[in-house]
């Protein structure tokens, strides 16, 4: 079996040289396992002052790991990568529409845009798995579901919008393990939002994920919810934001830091 075919064993530099290549798995989570995985924003620099204060004023969605000089698509702190080709894929929002999605952002990159990378739920699954909490997307080899739900995020300047949140099935008798994991990634959205009925999220059916895909329950699994780093688009498309690239949801870029100097 090849490395590609275990990509929870590739180093960080590896996977980023695989994707430079145009492979575009389903989803990063598993890959380069212990590693941390980041979301990205890149906004003109006329809109990053309302960016950063909307992460600052969002830390569960949207919890800083580094922040670029404008027009610079290189980040040096928690990777050497180019953000224009290093990551499986991208979305391009033009007024708050998606307009392009590819796997390659050279030709849409612009020299006002400043990149903010935030911590992804993807880098505390490691943790969740070694306390035995089984991951039930990755078991089923699908994309995390992730929902927009009925809770507002604190606004800033420009941009205004609702709170997305990832969703893992984890047994009853986990949940406590669960918490306790994950709040100790406070950069990686930390501690579940919300346990149990999905309807005091306000989403309707968990069946139909606005990004993502819907995974298979167990006999006797919680949904569990999450702060997700894919707010930011949903942000986007609800202030309608001139112009925006993003990872494609579940596409993270991967970086060279390891879970373990994340955590708390």
């Amino acid at each position: 079996m090849t490395a590609l075919e275990q990509p929870g064993i590739l180093t960080p530099s590896q996977a980023r040289e695989v994707f430079r290549t145009g492979e575009v798995p389903a989803t990063t989570s598993g890959w380069c396992r212990g590693h941390v995985q980041a979301n990205l924003l890149a906004v003109p620099r006329d809109l990053a002052f309302d960016a950063l204060l909307f992460a600052l004023r969002n830390p569960g969605p949207c919890p800083l790991l580094e922040v670029t000089d404008p027009g610079d698509p290189h980040v040096r702190e928690i990777a050497t990568a180019d953000l224009r080709t290093d990551l499986p894929a991208y979305r391009v929002y033009e007024r708050g529409r998606l307009v392009a999605e590819v796997a390659d952002a050279t030709e849409y990159w612009r020299d006002d845009l400043v990149a903010l990378l935030i911590g992804c739920s993807f880098t505390f699954e490691t943790a969740l798995a070694t306390a035995g909490v089984p991951l039930r997307h990755v078991e089923q080899g699908r994309n995390v579901p992730m929902y927009v739900t009925s809770r507002r995020c604190r606004p800033a300047g420009r941009l205004a919008g609702p709170l997305v949140v990832s969703m893992r099935p984890v047994p009853a008798g986990l949940v406590a393990t669960a918490t306790e994991v994950t709040a100790g990634h406070p950069l990686a959205h930390g501690a579940p939002v919300h346990a149990g009925d999905p309807a005091e999220l306000g989403i309707a059916s968990l069946d139909r994920p606005d990004f993502g895909e819907a995974v298979e329950f167990a006999d006797g699994d919680v949904p569990m919810f999450w702060a997700c780093g894919v707010t930011p688009q949903a942000v986007v498309m609800a202030s309608e934001v001139p112009f925006v690239i993003t990872h494609s949801p579940g596409r993270m870029l991967i970086t060279d830091r390891s879970d373990e100097n994340l955590a708390q």
